[in-house]
């Protein structure tokens, strides 16, 4: 079973910046793509970006330019640095891989407002 943790969510006011961080506690981490999703109140959940083996990055049109993904394959780790936040970036956010596989960690809540 693999384990998913994600910290660094929490309350920011619009245009502020937020940088999550997850773990994922695999041998094979370093050869899988790894995906941050989220998923607001009454939505589905969506994946926001993923980046690959060999770094190469992809961003939802609604992210584009303002988010960038990162990963740390001697942590087991994938960040992602969020700017210029608006409120309609509020929502739980996931880590897993893409395509995502069974074992979802807990989130963290990531909320814009003044």
């Amino acid at each position: 079973q693999v384990q998913v943790v994600e910290s660094g969510g929490g309350l920011v006011q619009p245009g502020g910046s937020l940088r999550l961080s997850c773990r994922i506690s695999t041998a094979i981490f370093s050869i899988w793509t790894v995906g941050w999703y989220r998923q607001a109140p009454g939505k589905r959940r969506e994946l926001v970006a993923h980046i690959g083996p060999k770094n190469r990055t992809e961003y939802a049109d609604s992210v584009q330019g303002r988010f960038t993904i990162s990963r740390d394959n001697t942590k087991n780790t994938a960040n992602l640095q969020m700017n210029s936040l608006k409120p309609e970036d509020t929502a739980l956010y996931y880590c897993n891989t893409v395509p995502f596989g069974p074992d979802w960690g807990q989130g963290t809540q990531v909320t814009v407002s003044a």
